[in-house]
């Protein structure tokens, strides 16, 4: 199914720099080569939400706060 959408001139001068950077045919793949880039970089923040996920957040902050104070910075 093609739907059109509207877009400001921009929007649409940024589209044509990722089409083009992509070296992609059409916008649609310059926004779905995007999104997959995003998608990809959320993952990886979420592989560290299993790690910590029996702690509380609270708890995880108190280690990084330690572990901080106990660094060696000048």
């Amino acid at each position: 199914m093609v739907t059109t959408i509207q877009v400001d001139e921009k929007t649409l001068l940024l589209l044509k720099r990722l089409k083009a950077e992509y070296a992609v045919a059409s916008y649609e793949e310059a926004i779905k080569r995007l999104v997959m880039q995003r998608a990809n970089k959320s993952q990886i923040g979420g592989s560290l939400a299993k790690y910590y996920k029996r702690k509380k957040l609270k708890d995880v902050l108190n280690e990084l706060q330690k572990e901080r104070r106990e660094g060696d910075r000048f």
